[in-house]
């Protein structure tokens, strides 16, 4: 029971030297208070139920529009022994296993992995799929934009960085930036409550480290009343977030590959601008140095920079991945869609590895039969000069037997 007190001591809330008591100072309204963040719940689940909604009927007819289109799949036939191994066991069997297999089912070692490769393209998510995912989050990263633009643009602390920290923490919190907050926060939790069952991804621990850290983030923040400072690290990251979609978007659709590439460069140049760039010497050179010149360091000083930090090393990351394909892209060799977007082990084994497998497993047919067109071709061709050959040495034996007569 004493815990509870412990967690709200105002030395590890509130700078040295301001007391709960200070903060009275504040009307209820324009006082953040931990319970409002139990709203963000209900509006997690508002969020998921209206992506449903927006997956269901409104992203089809865009996807359409954009010419988004699902591959032809082949269905494995049934096996029922196969099923239970790839389901219980794995989806990628090893020599070995491969080899009890055959003796198991009576298959060859061809068809054995020919039916898992099947398997596993049934397990591919459908690029409708794909194309309802970026679009529900370029529709909410825009309107989040907007709005946090809205609110922020006509207060001092979107210009003036010192102003984040003036009469620290004893500042009102606005109706608009109070929704701000719980819209995002409600926005991040829809994100963490569908992500086992959203498409998996390359980055998928880094995802999840990320929503966690996000929705702590937000949480801490507007607790401690870092409300200011808190609204613009949402802006930045809404920025970058918009072209990204997008280009997701038109990648899935067929006949936009330029705008999607152009989109891909005007993306990766915002995105190494804003997380690599401003966000280091402006966000956290506020919050580690400015900060500093109104309070001393405390608790929730620490904690909130260590938070930032973290986003800060997952930026880093995915910045690496977005040069190395900035880097194939100029030179010609970024065939596939690698924009933050690469899907789990499924997704990246059939788009790498596709090509080699239909050589050297499904292939041989096609290959044998190119092979022999290709053989008749130049048997054909041999032939042809052979006979341009002879017909021309008896023309020429026939020109000079006239000549001779």
């Amino acid at each position: 029971m004493d815990l509870l007190p412990d967690v709200w001591r105002q030395d590890y809330w509130l700078p040295p030297g301001v007391t709960w008591k200070d903060m009275d100072h504040l009307a209820d309204s324009d006082r953040p208070q931990p319970l409002d963040l139990l709203i963000a719940l209900p509006l997690a689940l508002g969020f998921v139920a209206l992506r449903f909604v927006f997956e269901r009927f409104f992203a089809p007819p865009m996807g359409r529009c954009l010419g988004v289109r699902n591959r032809l799949q082949v269905t494995a036939a049934p096996s029922p022994k196969l099923e239970s191994f790839y389901t219980k066991r794995s989806r990628q069997p090893t020599q070995s296993e491969i080899v009890s297999l055959m003796s198991l089912c009576g298959k060859t070692q061809r068809q054995i992995e020919t039916w898992f490769r099947c398997r596993r393209n049934q397990d591919r998510p459908c690029q409708t799929k794909k194309f309802g995912e970026a679009a529900w989050r370029f529709f909410f990263y825009i309107t989040a934009f907007v709005a946090g633009l809205a609110c922020l643009v006509d207060r001092p602390w979107f210009w003036d960085r010192s102003e984040c920290w003036r009469k620290y923490p004893v500042q009102p919190m606005e109706r608009a930036h109070y929704w701000y907050y719980m819209l995002e926060l409600g926005f991040y939790g829809s994100l963490l409550l569908r992500i086992s069952v959203d498409i998996k991804r390359k980055d998928f621990k880094e995802q999840v480290i990320h929503h966690l850290a996000t929705i702590f983030l937000l949480s801490f923040s507007y607790c401690a009343n870092y409300i200011r400072i808190g609204t613009l690290v949402m802006l930045l990251h809404d920025s970058s977030d918009i072209l990204l979609e997008s280009a997701k978007m038109f990648n899935y659709g067929t006949g936009w590959r330029k705008t999607c590439d152009t989109l891909f460069v005007v993306f990766a140049g915002v995105f190494l601008v804003t997380r690599l760039v401003i966000f280091p010497s402006k966000i956290i050179h506020t919050t580690l140095v400015l900060s500093m010149e109104v309070f001393e360091p405390f608790v929730g000083y620490y904690l909130f920079n260590t938070l930032l930090m973290v986003l800060q090393a997952l930026h880093i990351f995915w910045a690496g991945l977005i040069l190395r394909m900035v880097y194939k892209f100029l030179k010609g060799k970024l065939e596939k869609d690698e924009r933050s977007d690469e899907e789990s082990e499924v997704e990246e084994e059939e788009e790498d590895k596709g090509g080699e497998e239909n050589v050297d497993r499904d292939g041989d047919y096609c290959w044998e039969r190119s092979k022999d067109t290709l053989n008749s071709k130049l048997s054909m061709l041999t032939n042809s000069c052979v006979l341009n050959n002879l017909t021309n040495h008896r023309a020429s034996v026939a020109d000079r037997m006239r000549k001779a007569q």
